[in-house]
């Protein structure tokens, strides 16, 4: 059965391609690069900034091990070459455990640093990897679907205001983004053709992605549905592809993840190892595995591993017990299963989710005959003939099923993933619909139809700037009411701290009560013009700033059995904010005089 795997090709050369390419990607980075230079230091940042330099510096991994290396120690490169002051002297490095936020507010703030500079050397690794990301989707999906399909692909993605958001932070979610598609790539080369080179590049591939984020570990299930699926659909040897695919891993773990880790824990005491692995995995819902990781902890050479393993523990002990978020006017430390799609409906472009609807339909309207005749044998054909389309599809379906069951639900960026893949069949869906019209008049309409969702989508991520952690399509209320959905990395991480300052200034005021959420440091950003705001003293006077997370979380009614105070900022709806920092912090002003609350 015909339906995805056609090559489509635009009548123009490899050379403008690859010319319209490289313009693409170059507006990415000026808009990721640019944008990043004014907000202030995010949440995650706080922590993983220092984490990488500490790896780098001191060859010691007590800080942030719930994540690999990699990401981190790219992002701490350019930070090496700035002659920095760690605090090795601080409590939150010897004697914390996993002392990761204050350290991070010791070497950012309080070591003599400077934090602008920091922040703007650690943040370009990250714009980097994000082109590169984007280089090697059009790469591959150039070389396996034809130019057009490619080209579209890439325009969905260079204009994404979700990653460009994420692919300026020092976070590991478009890194991860990088690993699936790499791994995914080179296994789909390694299964097509077990040659040695293929069998030693998957392995080496496979080991560097798993050493970019714990959710990796879902390429397990994930190559071996589709290495199953192959083998049978091509009666293949399944012993030798068991064999090759076991080989594979040997060489990933042999090669990559243990000298890698082994590197990190070099001047790393094994006795502060053993302990600090002992106090995180106190609480693990896996006792045989916890036993199994304090007993390698501080033996040499697996010590290594044993501390990878500690961080795979950590990030599921995390999906599994949650965290305590806004959404939906609801609070709650449980979860949601539908967390993740009403999330990726809010924050995906308006414009995509038509697109998605039209390649939906358009992959309906070929398949002629009912699905009930010979459907088993079409089903065959179909993913014979379409396997990298299949292998993406089955990637979708793992990583959504993953984030449904999980509890982790404090935002977006945990499912970019999906992201990449969902733009290709998407494409593919709509190319190929368009291509099998017949009439020429209807077929021109759909064409410009496309091009006018495609401006849409592209002046909506332009409009966005600089603001792009906060974007929400249309139907949520765009960039300015998102917050009233959904916060955290959604919409608030922290990154408006330097335009409060400004306001600050701006407006000369003299003091102003602040419930900051994020990495940035008040006494840094504002000096002694700000003082604490107690979030259970209801009508305070005078100016206010709150970021949007605590302002939500403070309205929010809690979900049956969450028992920690809630609602304590539902006498702010008397009150209408003056102004904004940004778009996430908001700003109050409310006089002295002031004794009976207005009513909107």
């Amino acid at each position: 059965m015909e339906l995805y795997y056609m090559k489509h090709n635009l009548n123009i050369s490899n050379r403008a391609i690859n010319l319209i390419a490289s313009a693409l990607l170059s507006i990415m980075f000026v808009s990721a690069f640019l944008s990043y230079q004014n907000d202030s230091t995010t949440m995650d940042e706080l922590a993983h900034i220092p984490a990488g330099y500490s790896y780098l510096s001191q060859k010691d991994f007590r800080i942030n091990p719930e994540h690999p290396p990699l990401i981190k120690d790219f992002a701490a490169l350019p930070l090496m070459l700035l002659n920095l002051n760690f605090p090795t002297d601080v409590s939150s490095w010897t004697e914390d455990v996993n002392g990761q936020w204050n350290l991070g507010w010791e070497f950012l703030y309080n070591s003599g640093n400077n934090p602008e500079q920091i922040l703007f050397w650690s943040r370009l690794p990250m714009v980097i990897t994000l082109v590169f990301l984007g280089w090697f989707l059009f790469f591959w999906i150039k070389k396996e679907f034809g130019n057009k399909i490619a080209l579209f692909v890439l325009i969905l993605f260079t204009f994404s205001p979700n990653f460009i958001a994420h692919g300026r932070l020092v976070t590991t979610d478009v890194g991860a983004t990088l690993g699936f598609i790499l791994a995914t790539y080179f296994w789909l080369k390694f299964l097509k053709n077990p040659s040695k080179k293929n069998v030693i590049i998957a392995g080496l591939v496979f080991g560097f992605s798993m050493l970019l984020k714990f959710s990796l570990i879902l390429l397990l299930p994930f190559f071996g549905i589709i290495t199953l699926t192959y083998v049978l659909l091509n009666k293949k040897n399944l012993l030798k592809y068991l064999i090759l695919s076991a080989l594979v891993g040997l060489i990933g773990t042999i090669f990559v993840i243990l000298p890698v880790y082994q590197f990190h824990v070099l001047d790393y005491p094994a006795e502060r190892q053993l302990s600090d692995t002992k106090a995180l995995l106190e609480s693990s819902p896996i006792p045989v595995l916890k036993d199994i990781v304090v007993l390698m902890a501080d033996k040499p050479v697996i010590r290594s591993l044993a501390q990878y393993f500690l961080g795979l523990m950590m990030a599921t002990q995390r999906t599994i017990f949650g965290n305590t978020v806004y959404f939906m006017n609801m609070v709650s430390a449980s979860g949601w299963w539908y967390y993740f799609p009403v999330v990726y409906f809010l924050k995906v472009p308006l414009s995509f989710h038509i697109f998605t609807l039209i390649s939906l339909l358009s992959t309906l309207l070929v398949i002629k005959r009912p699905f009930w005749v010979k459907t088993i044998a079409r089903t065959k054909e179909c993913i014979q003939n379409n396997f990298t389309a299949f292998s993406m599809m089955m990637f979708i379906l793992v990583y959504w099923a993953a984030s449904v069951i999980g509890n982790l639900n404090i935002g977006l960026r945990h499912i970019l993933p999906v992201f990449p893949f969902t733009y290709v069949l998407v494409s593919l869906g709509l190319v190929y619909g368009i291509e099998r019209i017949q009439s020429l008049k209807l077929k021109n309409a759909v064409n410009w139809l496309v091009i006018m969702l495609l401006g849409w989508y592209m002046i909506s991520s332009l409009n966005t700037y600089p603001y792009y952690l906060s974007y929400f399509n249309e139907l949520s209320g765009g960039v300015d009411n998102g917050y009233k959905h959904v916060v955290d990395s959604n919409y608030d991480w922290g990154q408006d701290l330097k335009r409060l300052a400004q306001y600050i200034e701006k407006n000369n005021i003299e003091k102003i009560k602040v419930d900051y959420f994020g990495g940035g440091d008040l006494h840094y950003y504002l000096g002694d013009k700000w003082e604490g705001l107690d979030r259970h003293e209801p009508n305070q006077k005078g100016w206010l700033a709150i970021s949007t997370t605590h302002l939500q979380g403070g309205k929010g009614y809690p979900v049956h059995g969450f028992n920690q105070s809630t609602q304590y900022y539902r006498w702010l709806d008397n009150y209408i904010p003056v102004a904004r920092a940004g778009k996430s912090i908001f700003i109050y002003n409310i006089p002295e005089n002031s004794f009976v609350l207005e009513g909107r």
